[in-house]
C-alpha cells in the first residue's frame, strides 16, 4: 500500500487572512513524520465559482473546469486537516462553496480540524464536522484551536504561533489521531 497522503486546507481566501500561519506551522510539525505526507492546498489557488450545477457531482458530473480541476485535487488525498477561520459563528463561504463542489472525492477519508479566532474557530469547526459526516468524511475527536489571547498575540501583536503553550502536544495528538484513521479508511478502501 502506498504512503498515505493528507492535504492541509487552508479555508480562508481574504487577503488579510491569518490561515497561512497555522497551515505553515502544520505542515513543518507534520513533515517530521515519515508515514504519511503532507501538502498544502490554498482554496485561493481554485477560484471556485458559486456552486451552480444541476446536482452534486455524486449524480451528475460537474461541468465548470475550476471544479473539475478542484475534484481532480481533492481526489489525490486519502485524509485531510482543515485550518478553518470562525466567519460569524461558522466556516467561510469559500470552504463552504468548496465542500459542496465535491462528493465522492471526499468519500470514506479522515478529517481533522486546526480552528482559529476568538473561540478557537470552535463554532466553524462544529459547523464543518457536520459537512464532513453528510459528505461521508470521518471527523476525528481531537482538534487544534488557536483562541482568544494567543490568537490575537500572534495575529495582531508581533507573538510568534511556536511560543503557544501546549500547541505542539495539541497538534501531535490531533496527527496521531488523523494518521490512523486516514491509515485505516485508506487501507478499508482499498479491499
Amino acid at each position: 500500500m502506498s504512503t498515505p497522503k493528507i492535504a492541509i486546507i487552508i479555508s480562508s481566501t481574504r487577503d488579510a487572512r491569518f490561515g497561512e500561519k497555522p497551515a505553515r506551522y502544520l505542515l513543518e510539525a507534520a513533515q517530521k513524520r515519515s508515514d504519511v505526507s503532507f501538502e498544502i492546498v490554498d482554496l485561493r489557488d481554485f477560484s471556485l465559482p458559486f456552486f451552480n450545477e444541476v446536482a452534486s457531482n455524486l449524480w451528475a458530473p460537474t461541468q465548470d473546469p475550476a471544479g473539475q480541476k478542484w475534484q481532480r485535487k481533492i481526489a489525490e488525498f486519502d485524509g485531510f486537516v482543515f485550518v478553518v477561520a470562525e466567519y460569524n459563528h461558522s466556516l467561510t463561504a469559500a470552504m463552504k462553496n468548496a465542500m459542496d463542489f465535491a462528493y465522492p472525492e471526499w468519500n470514506k477519508k479522515a478529517a481533522a480540524f486546526f480552528g482559529y479566532g476568538s473561540v478557537g474557530g470552535a463554532r466553524a469547526v462544529e459547523h464543518l464536522r457536520m459537512i464532513c459526516v453528510e459528505v461521508q468524511l470521518h471527523p476525528t475527536r481531537n482538534a487544534v484551536h488557536i483562541g482568544g489571547s494567543d490568537f490575537f498575540g500572534v495575529w495582531q501583536q508581533g507573538k510568534a504561533i511556536e511560543d503557544i503553550p501546549n500547541l505542539s502536544n495539541s497538534v501531535t495528538q490531533m496527527l496521531d489521531e488523523l494518521v490512523w484513521w486516514t491509515s485505516a479508511l485508506k487501507e478499508a478502501r482499498t479491499k
